[in-house]
């Protein structure tokens, strides 16, 4: 099996400055049922609440997380049905919108920055246009009417087909081969967070292996930019992404009262990965504004 890079290496590899290197805190809450995980990074600044997109994890930010600590009280969540999170019959946007708002309240967080990539985004700006008074800010990650997602069919139907692998070198190979200008040991590391050690020894998803219903989470992003004016808006878009369109981006950005656009560069549509370190000074600047 390949080596899994650890995390503050990795990060470092990626340009991350790292002043404080420690692990997150796990922290573990329940809603309506269901047994809902993150990653608390600790800090002193305002909260703000970190969301990932479809089939990741609370841990696609930990680079972010490592070079952003200090200058916000940074919290990433498991949605339902990833990462430590339980699986759930209940995928709607709204009922992960409530699990944002219940991971606040358990955290004691009257007010909240809020980040969210593709998935996430579309969490965020549902919490957002149902509660003004909770959220101050949101960045939004590399999603906006009109994306194209039919880009990303083939990494989806090779998300759909994971399965128990007794090695996790083989998903990693696997992974390779549907982008082979991915970064080897980003991927693995990512495997590693995805999958967890079963029993006997084999390497299972975390993931609630039940599809999407992407025709639904597909009319929620059509409907984002009427859910983003009434507070302020960064926009995030990867320079290499081909799910967001440069001219796609600016005109969600056009629509939105107070929003502003960065496009991160050598970056595709997992952003915080790709290049963190150009993302983390881009919410720096967003959050620190405030």
């Amino acid at each position: 099996m390949s080596t899994i890079p650890a995390m503050t290496d990795l990060a470092a590899t990626l340009g991350v400055a790292i002043h404080d290197p420690a692990p997150p805190r796990e922290i573990r809450f329940s809603r309506a049922g269901c047994r809902l995980h993150g990653l608390d990074w600790g800090g002193t600044g305002s909260p703000v609440l970190l969301l990932h997109g479809g089939g990741l994890t609370a841990h696609t930010w930990d680079f972010v997380c490592l070079g952003l600590r200090g200058a916000a009280r940074l919290v990433a969540l498991d949605l339902r049905g990833h990462g430590d999170s339980d699986w759930s019959d209940d995928y709607r946007i709204d009922t992960m919108a409530a699990d944002v708002v219940a991971a606040a309240d358990h955290l004691g967080f009257e007010r909240v920055g809020l980040v969210g990539m593709s998935l996430g985004a579309v969490v965020a700006a549902h919490v957002a246009d149902a509660r003004p008074d909770l959220v101050e800010r949101l960045a939004i990650v590399d999603v906006a009417p009109g994306a194209d997602f039919e880009s990303t069919w083939r990494m989806r139907a090779f998300m759909a087909r994971l399965g128990p692998v007794r090695e996790l070198e083989t998903v990693v190979e696997a992974a390779m081969r549907v982008n082979p200008r991915a970064n080897r040991a980003g991927v693995a590391y990512r495997m590693s967070t995805m999958f967890r050690r079963a029993p006997d020894g084999d390497w299972a998803p975390k993931a609630d292996p039940r599809p999407p219903d992407f025709s639904a989470i597909l009319e929620a992003v059509e409907r984002l930019a009427a859910q983003l004016t009434g507070v302020p808006v960064l926009l995030v878009r990867g320079e290499r992404s081909k799910v967001l369109p440069q001219a796609t981006a600016e005109r969600l950005v056009g629509r939105i009262p107070d929003g502003q656009l960065v496009v991160v560069p050598d970056a595709g549509h997992n952003v915080q990965e790709d290049n963190p370190a150009a993302l983390i000074a881009a919410l720096r600047v967003f959050f620190g504004s405030s």
